[in-house]
């Protein structure tokens, strides 16, 4: 495996745990605050360094089906975090999220989850 590979295996080891840590919280307190758009926030930059590593360091093509299961599940967590930043943002404080974006948020890390498990098979599997 190409050190770059390596690198983005790592990091995106890095994101899960940034968007573990972000969502179980805002779902356990149904609210957004700095603690969980700092930890959304750096989910999205860790996801997104560590897509790149891996389009990079793959002999594969970037439009595999992991490729476009991983890219939706990135796009669904980058509106997510910009839907929960536009929230706060309006409150200027930390704010109860409403049902719809609750669920979204759970919805959207079910995916992305999805998409990590189909990724870490792929690399347990070749």
């Amino acid at each position: 495996m190409s050190p770059v590979l390596i690198a983005g295996v790592t990091i995106v080891n890095l994101a899960l745990i940034a968007y573990s840590v972000a969502i179980i919280t805002e779902q356990r307190k149904k609210t957004v605050n700095a603690f969980v758009l700092t930890f959304i926030t750096i989910g999205v930059i860790l996801d997104i360094t560590a897509t790149i590593c891996m389009i990079l360091g793959s002999a594969n093509s970037f439009a595999t089906i992991h490729g476009l299961i991983g890219y939706s599940a990135l796009a669904v967590m980058l509106i997510d975090a910009v839907l929960l930043w536009k929230l706060w943002l309006v409150k200027k404080e930390p704010a109860t999220v409403s049902r719809k974006l609750h669920l979204y948020s759970r919805y959207a890390y079910a995916w992305w989850v999805i998409a990590y498990v189909t990724g870490a098979l792929i690399v347990a599997l070749s």
